[in-house]
């Protein structure tokens, strides 16, 4: 493709230039379309290591470049340093001809080299049903993980369960006290329990499992055979709200597996051998501030029991065991801070700076008619996934969660996601796509039948025409990016850009009916948009209908 050898040829020239090998050659898709069709600020990254100005360092550069003849119109210089590239017309009828051979695998890529990559996303605590904000988390950490897989590398979705501790006992509790409840007997739940009506439910089917009984065991008893049907209940509720969301997790990774297994001691041990910890005030500490934290952090408290983040250090060190050469976080908004400490922690056992990556989603705020909705009617508390998913459709839900960046508060407008007009984007990329569709099937053609062989696509000489090429040239480029990024955002933002085009161009030209090459040339664009577009919204969990 276009941008692979022009970034070759850059990185040949930049070479004998004296570039030091470390230097990465960049292209990016100009934000004015007035600047031509990709860009390279590779001058800038040189000035420092080759000691000249970057204006100076462009233009030996350009002076060097040498393509194939069609591939490149124009180049010229702009600004501070920045190289811009206008794509010759030959390169427009490769372009189709590339879409049309590559098919479904157009805009993947192999990496170099491939990596075993761990991404971790929703890991919700099993004492609740899903909500929206782990709904957004789950569509970002499912779309950084296919984004990776479109790149190369062997990817394991991964959700950690946090099947011990204070949440799991109150949840047992609470349980326990809608269980005596039921049969009629008052009962307090904790103040900081689960007052959900989703604990009504469960206490109703434990009931109707166990018999009326079950309420007069002992309390110990009673609360254990709560904790572990509530757990199992509710995992396997999560489940499938995941399943049914397209999120279908690899491994299930359990908390209590860290304690039975002793990874948490031998993560002490680790770092014990390692050096970094100290004891102070009966406390044992990890000296995080050695390894950029603002203050070292205690593992084991002077009472004996360990901080969350221990068992945290163990699990992410357990990946490391596993063979995982990265290991990608989607974490709540809660966990901001947390940050700076796991990266600190990482680097104490020894891994360098990429092993470990975490992204940021922020809340999500549910608006309907113009207003706030608070509350579930189930879960009490929040807006549960499922009941965001009855209402918008799969589709909608997963688009909107991924249109914009995960550490932005996202206002989700219910109105907008069901609405069938140009304003929804998801409804907006889908019809683009049913379009695309809709010429093959009043023409009575099988989308197979349009093959590259044959076809003289520079018979395709109209503006919209040619802006639509372009447009579908960029693809591999916005999946690579996206994906070196872990933005998902990218990919929506190209998505409705090539909607735009192939919409601009169905108004503008005919395509049944046109002159025996005209309107094979017209089919063959209308396949490779059809195609990009199913790819794009394939890549985003998202079904390319062929009728709306």
């Amino acid at each position: 493709m276009a941008q692979e050898e022009i970034r070759a040829e850059l990185a040949r020239v930049a070479a004998t230039l004296g570039a030091p090998a470390s230097v990465v050659v960049e292209l990016e898709t100009p934000r004015e379309k007035s600047h031509g069709d990709l860009a390279t600020n590779l001058a800038m990254a040189l000035a420092k290591p080759l000691r000249s100005s970057p204006r100076e360092i462009a233009a030996r550069l350009v002076s060097g470049l040498r393509f194939r003849p069609g591939l490149v119109e124009a180049t010229e210089i702009a600004g501070p340093g920045f190289i811009n590239f206008r794509l010759g017309a030959a390169q427009l009828v490769e372009t189709v001809h590339a879409v049309l051979a590559a098919g479904r695998e157009y805009g993947r890529a192999r990496a170099d080299p491939p990596l075993r990559v761990n991404v971790e996303f929703v890991s919700a605590n099993p004492t609740g049903p899903l909500h929206v904000a782990h709904g957004r988390g789950a569509a970002v950490g499912d779309c950084v993980a296919s984004l990776l897989e479109w790149s190369g590398h062997a990817v394991t979705r991964e959700f950690y369960v946090n099947d011990t501790g204070i949440q799991v006992r109150l949840l047992a509790e609470s349980l326990w006290a809608r269980i005596q409840q039921r049969v009629g007997r008052e009962a307090a739940i904790p103040e900081e329990g689960y007052h959900g009506g989703y604990l009504a439910e469960l206490a109703g089917r434990l009931l109707a499992e166990r018999g009326a009984a079950l309420a007069d065991e002992e309390p110990a008893t009673g609360v254990k055979i709560c904790r572990a049907f509530a757990v199992s209940a509710l995992r396997g509720e999560q489940q499938e709200d995941l399943a049914r969301f397209r999120v279908n997790i690899d491994v299930y990774f359990d908390e209590s597996r860290l304690y039975a297994e002793r990874r948490v001691e031998a993560a002490i041990a680790s770092l014990e051998a390692r050096r970094v910890l100290f004891e102070q005030d009966g406390a044992l500490w990890l000296r995080t501030t050695a390894f950029g934290d603002d203050k070292d952090r205690v593992l084991r408290k002077s009472d004996g029991s360990f901080t969350y983040f221990l068992p945290d250090i163990a699990y992410h060190e357990d990946k490391a065991g596993r063979g995982f050469d990265r290991a990608i976080d989607v974490w709540g908004a809660d966990h901001h801070g947390y940050v700076p400490r796991m990266r600190a922690a990482m680097a104490a056992l020894g891994h360098g700076p990429a092993f470990f990556a975490a992204l940021i989603v922020q809340l999500v705020t549910v608006l309907r008619h113009g207003e706030e909705v608070r509350m579930s009617k189930r879960a009490g508390e929040f807006i549960s996934l499922r009941e965001l998913v009855d209402e918008v459709g799969v589709d909608a839900a997963r688009y909107f969660f991924l249109m914009r960046r995960s550490d932005s508060p996202f206002v989700f407008d219910v109105d907008l996601a069901t609405s069938r007009t140009d304003e929804n984007p998801v409804f907006y990329v889908q019809m683009a796509h049913a379009r695309m569709s809709g010429i093959f099937r009043v023409g009575g053609l099988g989308p197979a039948s349009v093959a590259a062989d044959g076809v003289d696509v520079a018979a395709l000489s109209d503006p919209s025409e040619v802006e639509l090429i372009k447009v579908l040239g960029r693809f591999p480029l916005v999946v690579r990016r996206a994906a070196e990024a872990l933005e998902p955002q990218r990919v929506t933002a190209y998505l409705e850009e090539l909607a735009r085009a192939a919409h601009y161009w169905y108004h503008r030209c005919r395509v049944l009916g046109e002159p025996r090459a005209l309107e094979r040339a017209r089919l063959a664009l209308a396949r490779a948009t059809q195609v990009v577009l199913a790819n794009g919204l394939g890549l985003l969990g998202i079904s390319a209908p062929e009728r709306m």
